[in-house]
């Protein structure tokens, strides 16, 4: 049971269309600032964060790119759309399996049967294998018939949307200013979305300030909006550069502020048990709670999540739980914005 399991969110709060079909710009969002040292929480806008860092402060962003991972197909006479989330080191993929609706998005749907074969665009087709995990049976190990499956999904992919949004976007609004290509074409089934508000100018203003920007990767597999599962095991990579700035910031009493739970992820990691990082690259099954804690990151630029998100027990392990009760509250009161296209949440020491 997570900790805002008790709150509401009602509907009007998601946001159906990204902020610049809304506003002026993706910076045209809502910042709600938490500050566990004193338990306040203050209102700002986005265009704000550089007054709200300082000198010697290091941002750690994911720069996966956001892959066009939905794909029609036809199970027998059924239409059904496949989510692909994450490409294992044999060259299976973990998939999910979705019911269209009549509105452009889908609906959740029993996994598997094992042996099945989803025919897809192209002539190609994908057979169910076997579940991920004893944890459930939403993602299955699946064989493609096509070798390159994200050129495949470049051709006939689309990004994956959810019935809170009100219709489809270019791929462009799924990547942020970070986002770049990997050598191998891998990347996230989904945004790494608490990026998408950054701009090149104000990230030039922030760098401007003396606020570091240190790369991180994580391809984010499908998470699904009904789940609120904790993270599967998911690639990730924290170069020696990143490593250094990191390690040198915490030396020099400068603050490591992660930018998104996937940040979060790479990083925590890549750290030992005594707060140092390393270089490092592979798989994690990192799940961060409150007991575990944070032994790298001192705070969190994050969307707001959904009452039940395995997610806010990572949020709870870096602010607290009285904060991050105060913040939550502050945010349906004030009627910010859900979801990928919404507002965000700075959590400070």
């Amino acid at each position: 049971m997570t900790v805002m399991e008790g709150l509401r969110v009602p509907p009007e709060l998601s946001a159906r269309v990204p902020a610049e079909n809304r506003g002026d710009g993706r910076d045209a969002v809502r910042l709600l600032v938490g500050r566990r040292a004193a338990g306040s929480v203050s209102h700002h806008g986005f265009g704000e964060l550089p007054c709200l860092l300082r000198a010697g402060d290091v941002l750690v962003v994911n720069t996966s790119r956001t892959l066009p991972a939905a794909v029609d197909g036809r199970l027998g006479e059924k239409p059904v759309v496949v989510h692909f989330s994450t490409r294992q080191d044999d060259g299976r993929w973990a998939v999910e399996l979705r019911t269209p609706d009549a509105r452009g998005t889908t609906l959740p749907r029993a996994g598997g049967p094992a042996g099945v074969v989803v025919a897809l665009p192209g002539g190609e087709r994908l057979t169910l294998l076997a579940p991920l995990s004893a944890r459930g049976e939403r993602l299955w190990l699946a064989a493609a018939s096509v070798a390159d499956v994200p050129a495949y999904l470049g051709r006939y992919g689309r990004a994956i949307r959810y019935g809170y949004t009100e219709r489809d976007q270019p791929l462009a609004a799924y990547q942020t200013v970070f986002s770049v290509p990997s050598a191998d074409g891998l990347g996230s089934a989904e945004m790494p979305s608490a990026g998408r508000p950054f701009t090149a100018g104000l990230v030039t203003e922030l760098v401007s300030r003396g606020v570091q920007i240190a790369p991180i990767v994580l391809h984010t597999g499908v998470a699904s909006a009904e789940a609120h599962e904790p993270p599967y095991p998911e690639r990730f990579a924290v170069p020696a550069s990143t490593a250094w700035l990191v390690n040198a910031a915490r030396a020099g009493g400068g603050r490591v502020v992660a930018v998104g739970t996937t940040a979060v992820r790479a990083l925590e990691s890549a750290t030992s048990g005594r707060g140092r990082v390393r270089a490092a690259r592979g798989w994690t099954d990192l799940v961060i709670t409150p007991e575990r804690g944070v032994r790298a990151v001192d705070g969190l630029l994050t969307g707001l999540h959904d009452p039940e998100a395995s997610h806010l027990l990572m949020l709870e392990a870096v602010a607290g739980r009285a904060l991050l009760e105060r913040v939550y509250g502050a945010a349906v009161a004030g009627g910010y914005l859900w979801h990928e296209f919404g507002d965000v949440n700075l959590l400070l020491p």
